[in-house]
């Protein structure tokens, strides 16, 4: 076991699945690189450098280039997927899900269910998430929040290297539509990653810290400034769960129940808007099915209901911080005594 940085993790478990099964291939913008260009071919691998290394191990026909098409690339993946192949699509921002939103809603997650059970479609797609470079409006939305919603999709949300490389492993070998969202902010956080292939459940949620007074459930990367925060109080007596569902569909519901009936405290903390979306979400379970252990009302600790700002210091305001966290923590904690 080695230390690996998220971007490292993912690109090794791509490396493992794609030499492992032949029916694996990865298709989108720039996952070679300087395809087109006066660069060397397969040099770069994707604006993040993720899939650094594919094509000249894989080749052209298993790392395939495209235009700057999303709608192109999902459905070409999608009709992969139905004749027996696991396409892993890379659609380089979160934010342009929009422009292949049929193919992913109306056409993937619906294949199962319209044609009778009959087929299924192995398809993975690769999404940056997420703010925290002042990317500004267009290249900074999480958008799992709104994929969750829709039915016959798994979405993955990892919050480190080790959850992602075995939660992408997972996903390649699942037989349903798989939208992973990497949040791009953590794509240089490291931590201690197996070298062989390992895989990670979906819906089962990690206890990321173990605490009797407050349940916190966060998403992305908003886990680690949700532990940074919970480790910042212990000083002061107060401990909490921390639990991180790493999947949004399948949810954990039973992790997140027994936490909450244990300590009769809930926050949920996004970095994504508040309207219909997870940490909403996520209160409508508590007080529907745990309204009994509540000790208080339950807190979302999200992104205002806004475009995500370019301006940097705009932007460190705009997402979820350590201290906001901390703090909403504490309210909670004052109003329950």
């Amino acid at each position: 076991m080695s230390e690996k940085t998220m971007r490292d993790a993912i690109n090794e478990a791509l490396h493992q699945a794609m030499a492992a099964d032949e029916s694996v291939f990865v298709i989108g913008e720039d996952v070679a690189g300087c395809n087109g260009s006066q660069g060397e071919v397969g040099s770069v691998g994707g604006v993040f450098g993720v899939t650094s290394g594919l094509y000249k191990t894989f080749g052209p026909d298993r790392c395939i280039d495209t235009p700057i098409s999303e709608s192109a690339i999902v459905g070409a993946a999608a009709g992969a997927a139905l004749v027996g192949m696991r396409p892993v699509a890379e659609i380089m921002f979160a934010d342009f899900i929009g422009v292949c939103m049929d193919q992913i809603v109306n056409q993937m997650g619906k294949f199962r269910y319209m044609f009778g059970g009959k087929s299924k479609c192995p398809a993975v797609i690769r999404f940056a998430s997420g703010g925290g470079f002042s990317a500004a409006g267009q290249h900074s939305q999480s958008m799992y929040q709104v994929m969750t919603s829709f039915p016959g999709l798994k979405v993955v949300i990892p919050s480190n290297a080790y959850d992602a490389k075995g939660l992408l492993l997972q996903a390649i070998r699942d037989d349903d539509p798989v939208l992973f969202f990497e949040p791009k902010a953590l794509y240089q956080e490291a931590c201690e990653v197996p070298d062989e292939m390992y895989t990670i459940p979906f819906g089962e949620a990690a206890f990321v810290r173990e605490g009797d007074d407050v349940t916190v459930v966060a998403f992305g990367q908003m886990v680690n400034r949700a532990a940074a925060a919970i480790d910042a109080l212990e000083a002061e007596g107060i401990s909490c769960d921390l639990i991180d569902p790493r999947t949004s569909s399948p949810l954990d519901e039973a992790a997140i129940l027994e936490s909450v009936e244990a300590t009769g405290r809930l926050i949920v903390v996004d970095e994504s808007p508040p309207r219909c979306g997870l940490t909403a979400d996520v209160a409508a379970l508590a007080a529907d099915k745990a309204f009994h252990a509540l000790k208080a009302p339950v807190k979302q600790v999200c992104a205002p209901h806004s475009p995500t700002p370019f301006s940097p210091e705009l932007e460190a305001a705009y997402i979820p911080s350590v201290e906001k966290i901390q703090t909403t923590i504490k309210e909670l904690m004052a109003q329950s005594r």
